[in-house]
């Protein structure tokens, strides 16, 4: 293993970056990338339709912080431009719109929060805005992009599939917005893009998008989405089963006192930097205990 102050190998910075994701596809041009001993261009793209941001949203931001600290550059694009179609994916009905003053209002408190857990020294972090680019696209542009991808493969996605099925509405606009995701990766040529298991298909759209481009594919990186405190649903804040990264201390010690026995493993894993020899030690001393430790590593 690498010493303390001794740069990782390839092999031992993916086994780091592994650790809690879900899904790396492909798992081995991952590796080739970090073998260039280059910076990569990491991305996470970010519809603030809300201002603020709860623990799931900093497992990605985790995960973003160990490339950061292996040297690497995070880019947040803002989507001020796709926030205006309003992100489908997961959905049963259309999300609605918001104005590109709204974005930008969310924007604010968003990075701000998410200043929290990035490190944000110009080298390893770049603030943008889509409307930079997708603004400015033409309508070729649009058919040349809208070309690469049939209706039939947009409904092989699991929430446009189950609505067509169940005859609710889909709005054409929303089979845009893969397409303005993958642009994004296109205007600032990543290698990596970050999400959510429930942004598969818009990642892998973006690795077609880019291969039109004549850019390499990016990697997609899909980490869990965190369960709320409800033990049903992905914590949400419209579901009221979050945890704000921005409470004050003595109310997120409170939530994280009334997380399912179930979900520890999990928080600890996605949210810690603890070793799983550690988790597993504090879960056997039973979750009293154990809900105490986590509270007082997350406040």
């Amino acid at each position: 293993m690498a010493g303390a102050d001794t740069k990782p190998s390839p092999e031992e910075a993916l086994a780091l970056l592994k650790r809690g994701a879900e899904e790396i596809i492909p798992e081995e041009e991952l590796l080739v990338k970090l073998k260039e001993g280059r910076p990569l261009v990491v991305k996470l793209g970010a519809d603030p339709t809300r201002p603020d941001l709860h623990l799931g949203h900093a497992v990605v931001l985790r995960k973003m912080r160990q490339f950061q600290e292996l040297g690497h550059k995070v880019v947040l694009i803002i989507g001020d431009f796709t926030g205006m179609i309003g992100d489908p994916s997961g959905r049963s009905k259309t999300r609605p719109p918001l104005t590109l003053e709204e974005t930008r209002e969310n924007a604010r408190t968003y990075v701000e929060q998410a200043g929290k857990i990035l490190r944000q020294e110009p080298h390893l972090f770049e603030l943008r805005y889509n409307s930079e680019w997708l603004e400015g696209l033409t309508f070729k542009e649009v058919v040349r992009l809208t070309s690469l991808m049939t209706v039939a493969q947009m409904l092989e996605r699991e929430d446009f599939k189950k609505r067509y099925e169940e005859g609710i509405p889909i709005s054409l606009h929303e089979f845009l917005y893969p397409f303005a995701q993958a642009y994004d990766s296109v205007a600032i040529r990543a290698d990596i893009e970050m999400g959510g298991t429930d942004q598969k298909f818009n990642l892998l759209v973006g690795r077609e998008v880019q291969r039109a481009y004549g850019q390499p594919p990016q990697v997609a990186f899909l980490m869990p989405l965190l369960v709320g405190l409800d033990g049903r649903e992905k914590m949400s804040k419209s579901l009221d089963n979050y945890i704000g990264v921005a409470e004050p201390p003595e109310v997120m010690f409170k939530k994280l006192m009334w997380v399912p026995d179930a979900l520890l493993e999990s928080y600890f894993r996605l949210l810690t930097d603890l070793e799983e020899a550690e988790i597993q030690t504090l879960l056997k001393a039973g979750p009293v205990p154990a809900h105490r430790v986590l509270a007082r590593l997350l406040t």
